[in-house]
C-alpha cells in the first residue's frame, strides 16, 4: 500500500491534482490539500476543479496555512508528495515547509497543461523533486534532455492529462441527449495581452452570436473578476464586455459569461475556441470540433505552438461563421492521446516509494539551493507564511509609499 498526499495552491493545479489521484491504483491512500497562498482559490473554484473526480465525493479538500499542512502531513505520513503547485511554491514546500519529514516522503511534481516547448525555469523550480510529471513523448524528451543539461531533480515520467477521460469522445454517452448548441471560448489568462486584442475576440463572438441565435455562446471563465487564479489576468473579458456593452459596441446579451467545471460545458458544445487552453485538448477528447486562434501568432510566448500540424488553427473571421475544424489523428497520438498503457508515473512513484523504504533513495538535491537563490526562496516563504491580505496590504502600502517619495 502506498499514501500519497496532493498539495495544490491555485486552481488549475487543484484541478490537475485531483485529475491525477484518481489515476492512482485502487489499493493506494491518498489525500488532498489546498496550501494557502495569494492565489488560492475560492470555495466555487475549488468545487469546480474537483468536480467529476473522487474528491468531490469526499468534500472540500481543506485549505491550509503552511504550518498546518506541515502537521497534516505528519499525521498522514505519506510515502510520497505531489507537490501540484506554482514552481517557487514547489520549491519552497520541499526545501522548508515538507523538509525533513519521517519517514522521508518521495517529492513528485509537474506541470498541470501543455508544457510544450519545455522551460529550464520549470525545470529549476522542480529540481528538488524525484519525479516530474508531463503528458506527452514530447514534453518527456524535451525535459528530460534539460535535465541531463542542468542537472538536479529526478527522472521524467509520462501521465495521461488526467481530465480528458471525463467526456466521452461519443456525444450520445452525454446526459444532455446529444443536444449540441453551446459554443464555449475557453479564456486563458497571460494571451492575449493586449486589451484591443481580447475585445477583437468579444467582438468576433458578439458577430457569432448574432449571426447564429441557435447557439449559445459562452466565455468559460477560469475565474471571476474578484477571485484568484493561477496566473494574473490585467484585462478580464467579462468587465471588457461590461464596458464594451455600455458604450454600444456590442448588443445585450449577445455572449454569456459563466464559470463551473469545463466538461459540463463541453457536454452541450457544438463548437469550442481559444487562444491557448489545455481545455482545447478537453474538447478534442469531447469530440468537440474547435478552433485555436492563430490571429495573435502561433510561438511559445501565445502558449500554443504546440497546435502546430493539428489542423485546428484559425481566425476570427472563421469563428464568426462557425468553422470548427476536427485535429488531425496522427497529431492528436504524438500529443497528450497517447494511450494509457504507456503511462508510467504511478509505476516510477511505487519504485522510489520501494527505494525510499529499502533506504536507497538518494537525498534530493534542487539546483536553487545556493545562496544566490536564497533571497528567491524567502520571498516565496513569505507566500505560504504571511496571509494575503497582509501581502495584499503590505504591497499597497509599498507603492503608495514610492509614489509619495517621487513626489519630492
Amino acid at each position: 500500500m502506498t499514501r500519497l498526499l496532493a498539495v495544490a495552491d491555485s486552481d488549475s493545479y487543484l484541478k490537475w491534482a485531483a485529475g491525477l489521484l484518481d489515476a492512482t491504483p485502487e489499493d493506494w491512500v491518498t489525500d488532498l490539500a489546498v496550501v494557502r497562498t495569494p492565489i488560492t482559490p475560492s470555495a466555487a473554484q475549488i468545487a469546480a476543479a474537483v468536480s467529476g473526480t473522487r474528491a468531490q465525493g469526499e468534500g472540500l479538500p481543506p485549505v491550509l496555512p503552511a504550518r498546518q499542512l506541515r502537521r497534516a502531513a505528519e499525521r498522514f505520513r505519506p510515502d510520497a508528495v505531489l507537490l501540484a503547485c506554482t514552481g517557487p511554491v514547489v520549491d519552497a514546500l520541499a526545501a522548508e515547509t515538507l523538509a525533513g519529514l519521517r519517514p522521508r516522503p518521495v517529492l513528485v511534481s509537474g506541470l498541470p497543461g501543455i508544457s510544450v516547448p519545455a522551460t529550464e525555469k520549470a525545470w529549476l523550480f522542480r529540481s528538488g523533486c524525484d519525479l516530474f510529471v508531463v503528458h506527452s513523448g514530447r514534453e518527456v524528451a524535451e525535459f528530460s534532455e534539460i535535465g541531463a543539461r542542468l542537472g538536479g531533480g529526478g527522472a521524467v515520467a509520462l501521465a495521461r492529462l488526467p481530465y480528458l477521460d471525463l467526456l466521452p469522445r461519443e456525444p450520445a454517452a452525454q446526459d444532455t441527449g446529444g443536444v449540441r448548441d453551446r459554443v464555449v471560448f475557453a479564456t486563458q489568462a497571460k494571451v492575449p495581452r493586449r486589451r484591443e486584442e481580447r475585445e477583437r475576440i468579444l467582438l468576433a463572438l458578439a458577430a457569432l452570436g448574432r449571426a447564429r441565435p441557435d447557439l449559445d455562446v459562452v466565455v468559460k471563465l477560469r475565474a471571476r473578476d474578484d477571485e484568484r487564479q493561477t496566473h494574473n489576468e490585467r484585462h478580464h473579458y467579462e468587465r471588457l464586455w461590461t464596458a464594451m456593452e455600455a458604450e454600444g459596441r456590442v448588443p445585450a446579451g449577445a455572449v454569456r459569461f459563466a464559470a463551473g467545471p469545463m466538461h459540463e460545458h463541453l457536454s452541450r458544445a457544438a463548437g469550442f475556441v481559444t487562444v491557448s487552453s489545455t481545455a482545447a485538448l478537453e474538447a478534442i477528447a469531447g469530440n468537440v470540433p474547435l478552433l485555436v486562434l492563430s490571429d495573435f501568432g502561433v510561438s511559445a510566448e501565445m502558449i500554443n505552438l504546440v497546435f502546430e500540424g493539428s489542423g485546428c488553427l484559425g481566425t476570427l473571421d472563421d469563428l464568426a461563421k462557425a468553422d470548427f475544424r476536427v485535429p488531425a489523428e496522427e497529431w492528436c497520438r504524438a500529443n497528450y492521446f497517447h494511450d494509457s498503457s504507456a503511462s508510467d508515473w504511478t509505476g516510477r512513484v511505487a519504485a522510489l516509494v520501494a527505494a525510499a523504504r529499502a533506504g536507497t533513495l538518494e537525498p534530493g538535491r534542487s539546483l536553487l539551493d545556493g545562496p544566490e537563490h536564497a533571497a528567491a526562496r524567502r520571498r516565496a516563504r513569505l507566500r505560504l507564511e504571511v496571509p494575503p491580505k497582509v501581502l495584499r496590504y503590505g504591497y499597497r502600502a509599498k507603492r503608495r509609499m514610492r509614489r509619495y517619495l517621487k513626489a519630492f
